[in-house]
């Protein structure tokens, strides 16, 4: 991470990977205790009850690596898989675009957006500003 940012890209990314950590750590952990909702909500997807925990797991860990700044490189990009997954099973089950098929992309967007406003590494990786 750089010190050069400024404190407003700073504070924007900070709440930018909030937003990420507190509903992946929300989803994770809430799967491990298996509410009903959650478990009918898997079962609809087409997953068997016993899938919840290890779906809970890699979302846990996912996020965990995300949140730890000399990880989060790594965390970024088993959640984008992760993500992307939960994009294919909505697309696949033909769930509403709005609401559903396109929160995983919201998310995404947000954890690499909170992950470039303060990486430099990321930033080179993902050139959108030109200079000169």
């Amino acid at each position: 991470m750089n010190s050069n940012i400024s404190k407003g890209r700073l504070w924007t990314a900070r709440i930018m990977r909030g937003l990420v950590i507190l509903f992946m750590l929300f989803d994770s952990i809430s799967k491990f205790f298996k509410p009903a909702v959650v478990v009918e909500g898997t079962v609809e997807l087409g997953f068997a009850e016993h899938h919840i925990a290890v779906i809970a797991s890699l979302g846990l860990l996912s996020i965990l690596l995300y949140a730890v700044p000399r990880t989060s490189f790594l965390g970024v990009v088993l959640l984008t898989g992760y993500f992307g997954g939960a994009i294919a099973i909505h697309v696949r089950m033909d769930s509403p675009l709005f609401s559903h098929t396109l929160s995983p992309v919201i998310f995404a967007a947000l954890a690499w957006g909170g992950l470039w406003l303060v990486d430099e590494r990321v930033r080179k990786l993902m050139p959108f500003v030109r200079k000169g």
